[in-house]
């Protein structure tokens, strides 16, 4: 699917400032719940989802180096040390004040926050045992991308598997093992989610892993 920038960057915006209305509406108990993502509380991801637009080149050095060059450990760390200094309440603000951004982090393509953000919504609120639609058009370009680019690691975790959406007349993939669920759980999978592949067929099982934030920030 070939998209324009400009409704990528619509696209992104709708998607935070749904974010955003989910936050808003989740219970004060609910945020200190855990996500998909392994030690990440869903106040520190609203604190990643509040950073990604905000997060510079001299943020991603000064913090890489701090993490010895561990990107993931790098974009745990400012989440966490983000949540640490804004309560709910402003991380909400802020992913609304920044939603129709175009900044993103160094390395990082125009599609990429759009991805993140239609992740993270569901690694929010999966756990909760809450429901959160994904719109066709951006889980379909999202998808794609995530799926031939290299920084995601779906090239590897995906390899050999054709995927087949239940809910889009949509295909992605090759190979001799297919799955078959709807748009936002084959992105969950592409993104090595728990619920992903493992969940929809047993061939995927082998290249589920607790992956959560590519190498490319975002």
């Amino acid at each position: 699917m070939d998209v324009d920038e400009r409704k990528v960057l619509a696209w992104t915006e709708a998607e935070r400032l749904s974010v955003a209305d989910l936050l808003e509406g989740l219970a004060e108990k609910d945020w200190s719940a855990d996500t998909l993502c392994p030690k990440w509380t869903v106040h520190e991801m609203a604190a990643h989802l509040a950073l990604s637009p905000r997060t510079g080149l001299k943020d991603t050095i000064l913090g890489a180096i701090k993490a010895k060059g561990n990107w993931d450990r790098m974009t745990a760390d400012q989440a966490i040390d983000h949540a640490a200094r804004f309560e709910p309440a402003e991380l909400v603000a802020q992913i609304r004040e920044d939603a129709g951004s175009d900044h993103r982090s160094p390395g990082a393509k125009p599609i990429d926050p759009l991805a993140d953000v239609l992740i993270h919504g569901q690694d929010i609120v999966r756990p909760l045992g809450l429901t959160r639609p994904m719109p066709e058009g951006p889980a379909i370009a999202s998808l794609e991308h995530i799926l031939a680019s290299p920084f995601w690691g779906a090239r590897k975790r995906c390899k050999g598997v054709k995927m087949i959406a239940t809910d889009a007349d949509w295909t992605g993939g090759e190979g001799p093992d297919e799955v078959r669920g709807p748009l936002a759980d084959l992105l969950m999978a592409a993104t090595g989610r728990g619920t992903g592949l493992a969940a929809l067929t047993g061939s995927g099982k082998a290249r589920i892993g607790a992956h959560c934030n590519p190498p490319v920030s975002v």
